[in-house]
């Protein structure tokens, strides 16, 4: 036990906090769709100034450059809308800075296996989940170099992250890069052109309690009207009073609408973004808001009834429930998904897959237990380099997708989540769970095993079943003896004390004298093999 690292306690998971919805944008007519195009592209623009300025700003950065920055916005839109538009700068100089770190730890990780596999002999075989050596002298070689490609690259992204730069691409890096390769994504100029527009334009504003309908800068009302405050340069193209311009087409979100149509009635904070999806010539309207937290129930609580251990694959999740000391209950359920083709198909089938998983629970009351996935070090090429296949089928499991869709859904829905340590899980519900759990009409999986395994760390039971029976539930006391003894058990071949008495249908005592003595028993070659009687193949004692 002393190569295991430790592991993390199992915890329930915090519900979500916050909820977005989305409607269709109907009946909009060309002059609609033109001011939002031309508001749109406006804001963009000026939201790409500003980025660029924060980026600028880097780690000097203070209240009185985000006031500065503010002024500028102001001039030429509104001061509502600047102050959409720098909070937005600063989310995403935030979400490009933990890019940043990713991106080290991954090329720290990648030369720490690089350096540890250069270190050992030609064709060394790994040990303790550590990769080995290399197999050919060429192959040494090229990692070498490789290991220099990566330590300059940690340089420079060190030194950027030290001076405060981030890589930012407004509309997106992938998309910028398919200008270059159109044929290669399927794409003409124009089409490219369209979509690259689309993802520039800025049309978001967040929510503020206390004025109309929640927010100010893009107002719905209760009905579905939507308005838009335009800015200052696009003032004239107002078809209503105060510089706004209302929509023709109205929204009605048929996904938790009540819900948000409470909060607009009080004027409660609700953000919005308008925007277009080019591929199908649609606009959309999206609504967030947060929702009142829910009661964390405390672990002890949540596994008062047993729960559902599940483990996440390539396509499908495995699941089993389990009662409340640790006993799988029933047979094991599988819901499958697909995820090849595009991601708005991917994104389908997970949620189609969680659905059924959560009402599956829901219907017994139950909680669901999973791992605390990352995959951070697995997707690592140096240490997988020659498996392209698994890193492949690593990196396609949406682990971080996944999380977000299970808990938005398990809240929803009022079941509990229990996270837990993934070490071990698969290796020790093989080993200690498929072949106990497979019978002549079922085939347990690893998978199923490893189910089993997640859901016994969550109810705080161990995953090995080497553990003695209960002493004084059994017929011969605190003597039992267990098939899973092992051979250097001391006692495990002696005799045990008879309890004599009709409820266990024991003689006197002095009749299991020879209850060790092997000649006695049914083994291959002993005298008693040849009489009249057989003993049964499973001893009394077990």
């Amino acid at each position: 036990m002393g190569g295991l690292r430790e592991l993390a306690v199992p915890f329930v998971v915090p519900p979500a906090a916050g909820v977005a919805i989305r409607d269709r944008l109907k009946e909009l007519t060309e002059r609609d769709v033109e001011v939002l195009r031309l508001v749109g592209g406006h804001l963009g623009a000026v939201a790409g100034r500003d980025l660029r300025a924060r980026c600028a700003d880097g780690l000097e950065h203070d209240a009185a450059r985000w006031a500065r920055r503010k002024r500028a916005v102001t001039a030429v839109a509104s001061s509502r809308w600047a102050g959409a538009i720098t909070k937005a700068s600063h989310d995403q100089w935030a979400l490009a800075r933990r890019g940043q770190v990713a991106h080290l730890r991954s090329l720290e990780t990648g030369i720490a296996v690089l350096e540890q596999r250069l270190a050992l002999p030609l064709g060394a075989r790994g040990e303790k989940g550590r990769p080995g050596g290399y197999r050919t002298r060429r192959e040494w070689h090229a990692k070498s170099r490789r290991l220099g490609v990566l330590k300059a690259r940690l340089e420079r992204a060190r030194a950027a992250w030290e001076a405060g730069r981030v890589p930012v691409v407004r509309g997106g890096k992938k998309l910028l890069h398919a200008r270059h390769h159109l044929a290669a994504a399927g794409l003409d100029e124009e089409t490219w052109r369209r979509r690259w527009q689309a993802k520039r334009r800025f049309l978001q504003a967040d929510g503020e309690s206390g004025k109309r309908f929640g927010n100010e800068t893009i107002r719905v009302s209760p009905d579905g009207e939507v308005s838009v405050r335009l800015p200052a340069p696009l003032a004239h193209l107002a078809n209503t009073v105060h510089g706004r311009y209302v929509l023709s087409g109205r929204v009605a979100f048929a996904h938790r609408g009540e819900q948000w149509r409470d909060r607009v009635s009080v004027h409660r904070a609700v953000a919005y973004r308008i925007h277009e999806d080019p591929v199908r010539g649609r606009w959309y309207l999206t609504a967030s808001f947060t929702t009142p937290a829910p009661v964390v129930l405390p672990l002890a609580a949540v596994r008062e009834r047993g729960l559902v251990g599940v483990d996440m694959n390539a396509d499908h999740l495995a699941a089993w429930r389990l009662d409340t000391h640790g006993n799988p209950v029933g047979a094991p359920r599988r819901f499958g998904y697909d995820l090849t083709g595009p991601a708005t198909h991917r994104d389908a089938q997970l949620r189609h897959a969680l659905i059924r998983l959560l009402h599956w629970a829901q219907r017994h009351g139950l909680a669901v237990a999973v791992e605390d996935l990352d995959f951070t070090d697995a997707k690592s090429r140096e240490r997988h380099g020659r498996k392209k296949r698994f890193r492949q089928l690593v990196s396609g499991m949406p682990t971080g997708r996944l999380r977000a869709r299970l808990v938005s859904m398990a809240t929803t829905l009022g079941v509990a989540l229990v996270a837990v340590d993934p070490a071990y899980t698969s290796k020790w519900g093989a080993q200690h769970w498929q072949k106990p759990l497979t019978t002549t009409k079922r085939k347990t999986t690893r998978h199923d095993a490893a189910a089993v395994a997640i859901g016994r760390r969550a109810l705080g039971h161990p995953i090995r079943r080497r553990t003695a029976p209960p002493p004084h539930d059994q017929s011969d006391r605190a003597g039992h003896r267990t098939v899973q003894a092992r051979p250097d058990t001391l006692g495990r071949e002696g005799n045990r004390p008879p309890v004599p008495g009709p409820r266990t249908r024991c003689g006197p005592s002095g009749q299991d004298a020879k209850a060790v003595d092997q000649n006695t028993q049914h083994r291959s070659g002993c005298s008693a093999e040849h009489d009249s009687w057989q003993q049964d193949s499973l001893p009394l004692s077990y």
